[in-house]
């Protein structure tokens, strides 16, 4: 359906099972992946200024997230099942040379996608991903965690999780805002995304990643290590590595104007531009 906010919503058969996918624009396609247990919503104050800047803005709901049907085998723990789920999608929607732009399980799924189908890709961005977590958190703890999903005290202590990984420069008002939204995650679903984060591991695959690459962190990142991100990014041909100073685990989130930060990564991977942000290192 055609939205008269220039949004084309619209529920297609992935992976099995009925998927929602918003797009915005049209151009270079950019396929937005979401964090763990949360939504496309996560992007609605970027894909408007993407489309706006010429690109189409690709964003799913990934299977048994937001308006999305579950995965038909249940919440998944790979996050390979999610990279295969979006090689579909692209095949799906016949895009042609997109980017992948993720964050946390979106960046590790955005780097399998890349070395699934490098010569099918513009390129790669993967914000507060590395190549292996080295088992953190503990998959033995998630596991019985998810035992008591239901428990009331659950949404409480992801709301307190995510306003603890936002970055020092996030205001308290728009911080508590991206608290209060991801407290509406499926407790089962976003303890089987922490599984597959901890177990998702490339770092062999790395190499054969040869589309233009951007691995991206915030400096105020508790989840993820600069160290492990810069790691991942020299085994990686030619890849780029930006650490984002007072911005934690939700760059699209945290960041005013997110939208024309992206298109300078996208032009720089392109070889269009060359410009790095402002105090990136």
């Amino acid at each position: 359906m055609n939205g008269s906010n220039g949004i084309e919503a619209a529920y297609l058969q992935v992976g099995g099972s009925l998927a929602f996918v918003e797009q915005s624009g049209a151009g270079i396609p950019v396929l937005c992946l979401h964090t763990a247990g949360q939504s496309g919503v996560q992007w609605r104050h970027v894909t408007g200024e993407l489309a706006a800047l010429g690109y189409r803005a690709v964003v799913p709901d990934l299977p048994g997230h937001g308006r999305s049907e579950p995965a038909v085998g249940g919440p998944v723990t790979d996050l390979g099942i999610y990279a295969a789920w979006c090689v579909e999608l692209i095949e799906l929607l016949g895009l042609e040379r997109p980017f992948v732009v993720g964050c946390s399980i979106g960046g590790k799924t955005a780097l399998d996608i890349a070395r699934r189908i490098p010569d099918r890709l513009s390129g790669v961005v993967a914000m507060a991903a590395d190549a292996w977590t080295g088992g953190r958190p503990s998959v033995r703890g998630l596991r019985r965690e998810l035992s008591d999903v239901a428990a009331p005290s659950r949404s409480d202590r992801t709301y307190l999780g995510t306003l603890a990984v936002v970055g020092e420069s996030v205001s308290p008002q728009r911080a508590e805002l991206i608290a209060t939204m991801h407290r509406r995650e499926d407790p089962a679903v976003s303890l089987s995304d922490l599984i597959a984060w901890a177990g998702h591991d490339v770092r062999a695959e790395l190499a054969s990643i040869t589309c233009p690459a951007h691995l991206v962190v915030g400096a105020d990142d508790l989840w993820v290590d600069a160290a492990d991100v810069r790691r991942a990014a020299e085994q990686i041909p030619g890849a780029r590595m930006t650490v984002l100073p007072g911005v934690g685990h939700y760059p699209m989130e945290e960041i005013d104007g997110f939208a024309a930060l992206l298109d300078r990564w996208l032009r720089a991977l392109t070889g269009a531009a060359a410009a790095t942000p402002a105090g990136a290192r």
